[in-house]
């Protein structure tokens, strides 16, 4: 663990990581009365995993090397990307997977092609990525807290 003294925003981008990982498993159950070990480390799921790790990153880039440094501005640039990511393009995407699915189902009943589906859980709900921003501050806030 001394390897990351040095370094307290890769402790929170780590820590972000892991427990909204982990936070998947509770919270599928919770919705799906089953449990899904796979959810931790897969794509989707509650809360978003994606934005967690970048903004407990871009909240401790800010705590520890400033609000006014060029680190930053590049840290929440990226934050920014990949919370619209996580809630637009890649929402969008699953969307498209689930009516290609459907339609392969529905057209190509006797199977003359690829049976193979794509994966339809590849974004985030707005509750998830919001989830995951508040999930990202709470942490990189807490690591503050304890190591400054």
């Amino acid at each position: 663990m001394s390897t990351l003294a040095g370094y307290p925003e890769l402790l929170c981008c780590i820590i972000g990581w892991l427990v909204s990982s982990l936070l998947k498993i509770p919270t599928y159950y919770y919705v799906h009365r089953r449990f899904n070990l796979k959810q931790a480390f897969g794509t989707g799921g509650m809360p978003s995993s994606h934005s967690t790790l970048v903004t407990s990153t871009m909240l401790s880039t800010g705590l520890y090397a400033g609000f006014d440094t060029p680190i930053f501005a590049v840290a929440f640039t990226v934050m920014m990307i990949v919370v619209y990511d996580a809630a637009g393009v890649r929402r969008q995407a699953g969307f498209h997977a689930k009516k290609i699915n459907k339609i392969i189902d529905e057209l190509f009943a006797g199977h003359p092609i690829s049976e193979d589906q794509l994966k339809e859980v590849l974004g985030h709900t707005p509750r998830q990525v919001v989830a995951g921003v508040i999930l990202g501050l709470i942490i990189a806030l807490v690591v503050w807290v304890f190591w400054h």
